[in-house]
């Protein structure tokens, strides 16, 4: 018993908070779907069950987390000043209003309080995480990387179902800070990419994060103005760009070794899809429905091989482990 709980406590101690992108992956599958239902003609046939194993995971990898934070506080204090975990604690609230929004398809009722929750802790953590920013943390520009998008661009997600719950002035608010900060940056991400050194291979795969704020962003915006406008198609064309953008870095993404930091593919490529189907319907251009059909097969495969390597990590316990 004592050697097991020896082994269990370092394992726990390390538990990284990067793993509740999983949860973010999961439930952008679930939205894709939703969209891939919707155009298909068989609404309800799998999305709702993607729903309910997100929830599961969810409270798995929340549960632990807590247990960690219980029993190793300061692991999780050193994990909020890691310049680089940060960014990764509004992945908890975001998750949140992810699953918000897919359960509005189920339940409104039920969608609201969790809705209102992931927001509320989503203000929370926007405000803590930017105050870390401009305080005195020793940031360096070799810190900065693409996973700096999900605090504060994060809040675009809050209309998806804000909208639809009647929230549309908080919505507003939030889709609004959302974008101002990915202007911000964007600016600032580039100047990193471009002028100093090349991210580590760990943090390689977050270049596809570059594709999840306009992506989203033409989500949240159509729920304000349905119809295809020229700011919509600024955004819906600019995901477009960045997919690209990583395509042209794939010779060196797929030699990478697996890391918990592959997940970051996942929800930028469900909310391409989900922006795809959704621009397609509206602007009345099969071509693009056709191709999110496409890009709906690539996500399915890449969450499957997503959960069969980490699956494949943990039982080797290669995901709980100190930083090399």
């Amino acid at each position: 018993m004592n050697a097991e709980t020896h082994v269990a406590q370092p394992r726990l101690m390390h538990l990284p908070v990067s793993l509740f992108a999983m949860v973010m992956g999961l439930s952008g599958l679930t939205l894709a779907t939703l969209r891939f239902e919707h155009a298909s003609g068989a609404a309800g046939a799998v999305s709702p069950y993607l729903l309910g194993l997100t929830v599961l995971v969810f409270i798995g990898i929340a549960g632990l987390y807590l247990t960690k934070l219980v029993r190793h506080p300061a692991a999780v204090k050193a994990e909020w000043h890691h310049p680089v975990r940060l960014a990764f604690f509004p992945a908890i609230s975001i998750s949140l209003v992810l699953i918000a929004t897919a359960l509005f398809a189920v339940s409104p009722a039920l969608a609201l309080p969790v809705w209102a929750l992931g927001t509320a802790l989503q203000l929370v953590a926007t405000l803590a995480v930017v105050s870390s920013w401009i305080g005195h943390r020793p940031f360096e520009a070799a810190h900065l990387n693409p996973a700096w998008f999900i605090p504060a661009v994060g809040n675009v997600l809050v209309p998806l179902a804000g909208v639809r719950l009647g929230y549309v002035e908080v919505s507003w608010f939030f889709f609004a800070t959302g974008m101002m900060f990915w202007i911000i940056l964007l600016t600032l991400v580039f100047n990193r990419l471009v002028f100093h050194a090349q991210l580590p291979d760990r943090l390689m795969p977050t270049l596809m994060i570059l594709v999840a704020p306009p992506a989203v962003g033409y989500l949240s915006y159509s729920q304000f103005s349905p119809t295809p406008d020229a700011f919509s198609r600024i955004l819906f064309y600019a995901a477009v760009l960045f997919a690209l953008v990583v395509l042209t870095q794939l010779p060196r993404l797929v030699k990478l070794p697996f890391m918990i930091s592959w997940w970051a593919y996942s929800f930028p490529v469900a909310a391409l899809t989900a922006a795809a189907f959704a621009y397609g319907e509206a602007a009345a251009a099969p071509g693009i429905v056709l191709a999110a059909k496409g890009l709906y097969a690539v996500l399915a495969v890449l969450i499957v091989m997503l959960a069969g390597r980490t699956a494949r990590a943990a039982m080797n316990g290669e995901i709980c482990k100190p930083e090399t």
